[in-house]
């Protein structure tokens, strides 16, 4: 690649995602303390897929990334063929079959990869539709491309990855110039009928694809007390989340100060909850500063998309947008009560080798959309 596209590179972007990265590695040093022998166990290993992912992210960096349109269909392939291995060698974990090992590497959770891949192919699936979208049965197509994943990963279960799939799909095919009003009807019309199986489900005991444990996370999500454990059965690890970001306050209890944190009230919290481990520890001011800085993050993603050349850059990193959304909406959401709990991830801060190093390989494709959207002033 010619140096002087690399001085194009978007650096508020990369002094963003820098910022956050630092963030997430420095509350890693509290919530990880105190759950192994070795204090720093999981922020040596988030520090490690940490490297691995910015060297993943240089490469594709200087990859072009154009050339993977002519191999979408094999992209998609690979997908799905993850999607079925994990399905029949995979390992179960809390409930899902999402995790495989291979050889002596640590167990990795393709859900996470294949989230990439398909947006891939999905981008040179809608690109090679432009202007043909604007009628439902135009629309089936891209559904039955992307809902094969879905049922896939449905039947891990795994309904968070599920539903981030869903939304990247409805992204993808606005920005691709779909019929918004179409598309915003079918939306509204799915949660409608969403809604309405569940009520048919707790009402009358209709039967619903999910396992016992991911329908007592919906009902507790109203009220988590009411879990027929009195807040210690499915609802402990909503009501410990609320506790913690409360007892945080304007300014927070500290670092390796929060008693949730610390005296491992609160499950699962260098994962699925750190962010109450934010809010407790670093206060609404430290929890705000994350929030500020996911903003300007993916504010510079939009840049980035509005300014690429093709239409299938911007849809890719449209893609990479909706999923990094909907990981921090569900995730902090499900943190002070507002979501149901579906173990969706903290983009660069919950710790996960599988979730860091797909998430820096998208930050690769990013910057391989900025600095190949620019034109060059010789």
């Amino acid at each position: 690649m010619n140096d002087k596209r690399i001085k194009l590179i978007d650096r508020y972007f990369v002094g963003v995602l820098v910022l956050i990265l630092a963030f997430g590695l420095l509350i890693m040093t509290s919530a990880g303390f105190g759950i192994t022998s070795d204090p720093y166990y999981y922020l040596k290993k988030q520090a490690f897929f940490l490297a691995v992912g910015i060297a993943l992210a240089v490469f594709i960096l200087y990859f072009d990334y154009t050339l993977l349109q002519q191999y979408s269909l094999y992209i998609y392939g690979a997908a799905i063929l993850m999607l079925v291995l994990v399905l029949v060698f995979g390992t179960e974990v809390r409930g899902t079959t999402g995790w495989i090992s291979i050889g002596g590497l640590p167990p990795l959770q393709p859900a996470e990869f294949t989230k990439i891949l398909l947006i891939i192919a999905f981008a040179d699936f809608l690109g090679r539709r432009k202007g043909e979208l604007n009628s439902l049965s135009q629309f089936l197509p891209c559904f039955a491309y992307m809902g094969l994943p879905v049922i896939l990963i449905l039947m891990q279960p795994d309904l968070g990855t599920a539903l981030v799939y869903l939304v990247i799909t409805v992204v993808m095919m606005y920005m691709a110039g779909a019929n918004s009003r179409l598309l915003g009807s079918l939306i509204i019309g799915f949660v409608g009928v969403i809604a309405l199986w569940l009520f048919l489900h707790f009402q009358y005991g209709m039967w619903l694809p999910l396992d016992d444990y991911q329908i007592k996370r919906l009902a507790v999500f109203i009220d988590p007390y009411q879990d027929g454990k009195g807040g210690r059965g499915a609802g402990w690890n909503t009501i410990q989340s609320l506790i913690a970001i409360g007892a945080g306050g304007l300014t927070g209890t500290g670092l390796f100060n929060g008693t949730q944190v610390q005296l491992n009230f609160l499950p699962e919290h260098h994962t699925d909850f750190i962010y109450a481990v934010i809010g407790e520890e670093l206060g609404f001011i430290g929890a705000s500063l994350l929030l500020f800085l996911y903003a300007l993050l993916l504010f510079r993603a939009l840049i980035i998309s509005s300014k690429s050349r093709e239409l299938y850059g911007t849809l890719i990193v449209s893609g990479i947008i909706a999923m990094w959304l909907f990981h921090i909406f569900e995730n902090i959401g499900m943190c002070i009560g507002l979501m149901p709990v579906t173990g969706i991830p903290l983009p660069f801060v919950s710790y996960g080798g599988s979730n860091m190093l797909t998430n820096m390989i998208a930050v690769g494709l990013i910057l391989g959309v900025n600095i190949r959207g620019k034109k060059l002033v010789f």
